[in-house]
């Protein structure tokens, strides 16, 4: 390989990986969007603007939903040209093991109660 065509390539900085990096005013959106969305929850809670915990709890979560895309898009810029589409392949496959890590720890956790043996039963194993 001649020195030549070594020190044209030694220090390429193109980054070709699939996505444009973006702008400071979309890092501002994305930092605005942020803090909006976790002021209104945070007063949902302080005010008690919401009539039961149930719902604030669910809107609180709607809320985080909101906020996890708004992270993704604006500050992880994943979309679905980025590296042929294989960031959101991943995506995907992490929010499935996701959903099946939560899901079964809680149907594990609210059977738990039901499946223990009674303690009446366990004094005469000893």
């Amino acid at each position: 390989m001649s020195t030549d065509t070594h020190a044209a390539g030694a220090h390429d900085h193109h980054h070709a990986d699939g996505h444009a990096h973006s702008t400071f005013s979309g890092y501002m959106l994305g930092f605005v969007l942020s803090v909006v969305l976790t002021a209104i929850p945070f007063w949902l809670v302080m005010s008690g603007a919401l009539p039961s915990k149930q719902i604030t709890a669910l809107v609180i979560m709607a809320f985080a939903v909101v906020q996890i895309v708004v992270h993704m898009i604006y500050f992880l810029h994943m979309n679905t040209t980025s590296e042929n589409g294989w960031s959101m392949m991943a995506l995907i496959f992490t929010i499935v093991m996701v959903v099946i890590a939560l899901s079964g720890s809680l149907w594990v956790m609210s059977h738990l109660n039901s499946n223990m043996m009674p303690i009446h039963q366990m004094s005469g194993m000893k």
